[in-house]
């Protein structure tokens, strides 16, 4: 039996709550497919499932809130048969929400989740009861789980997490109550925890943005907390990369031009072959590399906030696939359509503020990531080159860095590794990582 989870969509959630389910059991799903969708303190985001199989079994209801790792179904792996036990209050609320929205052939199609000896409408003897209840007893059986930054948090700090007084959905422990845990005298905090949980549920939608900052205060306090930084910068000659992106440009529709934060992607991405220190995770106290470039691309929402999700094997792409996939995930970011394996496993953060006319960027970085690349304005500005002032477009690049992953050398190695490529335009664009993706399952 394969345990579908709720995974962590980044270092600022603790919990989240099920909008909807898109697979009833009986369904067979598919690697990578969308099973169901999960609202955050930032955005509603479809979550994939990373295994072959059958449904099984729904353990959580819809409009219900669970903490991170929390088992939301189960599902059967190619060629295994399920033993015979009773549907869940979930799985039959879900098979019911389904048949109702599907067309008149639903009717023929119900006896399939026989297949699997979990039939939607339960024969027995007790009828299907009011949702709070079931689910409430479904996710009882986790009793008080703890979130798996509160316990990292907690043995960070020399607590035992399972002594620690839970505020979140049915008693979880959350990284705000580890925080209140080490203040000697008991204060209101875990109240905060509460309204910060009630501000992510749909009823309070209006919330949303108050939310979405707390829960990036709490992100980046950690992060200034945990995390030696240290800052470089790198001012970079941009005449050849506007010129190669010009020509390159030239007479096609605007559909299909590269605009330089694409090109800027591809170069920060080539560069981090040479220093794969600026590229991973820190957890349990070492230094995780990866074998790919998963960049987080800091996108700012209309209402207020950010989020950071990822295009995935940056290095291995082509430059047009790569502004294709840049405009479809800023387009999605706005409109909360984000996916969970975007959210989950960005390997690095570029942040750039260039349309803002901000000349450079000290950005903080996001946990576990070890690494922020800070993107200004290209500006005219007086320049020596030749022994001559010059007036050339000009970027300043940043790197905020983890000392404990690297340190200045490596991180200077990085920086001016990216001036280099960005005056080889043609070499960059033809560049690619023969490397695949080693991604693991987001589950």
């Amino acid at each position: 039996m394969i345990e579908f989870k709720l995974p962590s969509l980044g270092a600022d959630m603790d919990e989240g709550t099920l909008l909807e389910w898109r697979v009833k059991p009986g369904d067979a799903v598919k690697r990578g497919q969308v099973v169901a969708v999960v609202d955050t303190s930032k955005a509603a985001v479809d979550v994939e499932i990373w295994h072959d199989g059958v449904v099984h079994e729904l353990l959580v209801a819809v409009d219900e809130k669970v903490p991170v790792d929390t088992v939301l179904a189960t599902l059967l792996a190619p060629g295994e048969v399920a033993p015979a036990s009773p549907a869940s209050p979930a799985s039959r609320a879900a098979a019911t929400a389904l048949a109702q929205t599907e067309p008149a052939q639903a009717s023929p199609v119900a006896p399939e989740p026989r297949v699997i000896a979990t039939p939607a409408p339960a024969t027995g003897p007790a009828p299907a009861a009011p949702l709070s209840p079931p689910a409430n007893k479904v996710v009882a059986a986790a009793r008080h789980p703890v979130s798996p930054s509160a316990r990292r948090r907690a043995l960070a700090l020399g607590i035992d997490p399972d002594t620690v007084r839970g505020t979140g959905a049915q008693g979880s422990v959350t990284l705000a109550d580890v925080e209140a845990a080490t203040h000697a005298a008991p204060r209101p905090e875990p109240a905060m925890a509460t309204v910060v949980a009630a501000a992510a549920t749909p009823a309070a939608a209006v919330d949303r943005q108050k939310a979405m900052r707390q829960a990036i205060a709490a992100a980046m306090s950690r992060s200034k907390r945990e995390i030696p930084h240290y800052y470089l910068s790198e001012t970079i000659p941009m005449t050849r990369a506007l010129e190669w992106l010009q020509k390159r440009n030239e007479g096609l529709p605007i559909t299909e031009r590269i605009l330089t934060a694409a090109f800027l992607l591809k170069a920060v991405a080539a560069a981090l072959r040479r220093t794969p220190e600026l590229n991973g995770f820190y957890r349990d106290g070492q230094f995780e590399p990866s074998t790919a470039v998963h960049t987080g691309v800091a996108i700012s929402l209309r209402g207020g906030g950010l989020v950071a999700p990822a295009i995935h094997d940056v290095a291995a792409k082509p430059l047009v696939q790569l502004m294709r996939e840049l405009a479809d995930l800023v387009k999605r970011a706005r409109a909360g359509s984000l996916r969970s394996s975007e959210m989950s496993d960005p390997t690095i953060t570029i942040t750039n503020l260039g349309e803002q006319s901000v000349q450079s960027v000290f950005g903080v970085i996001y946990p576990p990531q070890v690494a922020l690349v800070g993107l200004g304005s290209i500006d005219v500005r007086p320049w020596v080159e030749d022994g001559q002032v010059r007036a050339l477009p000009l970027l300043c690049a940043t790197l905020a860095a983890d000392h404990r992953a690297s340190d200045g050398h490596r991180g200077a190695l990085f920086l001016a590794e990216l001036r280099e490529l960005l005056q080889q335009p043609q070499t960059l664009a033809d560049a690619s990582n023969p490397t695949a993706s080693t991604r693991g399952d987001a589950t």
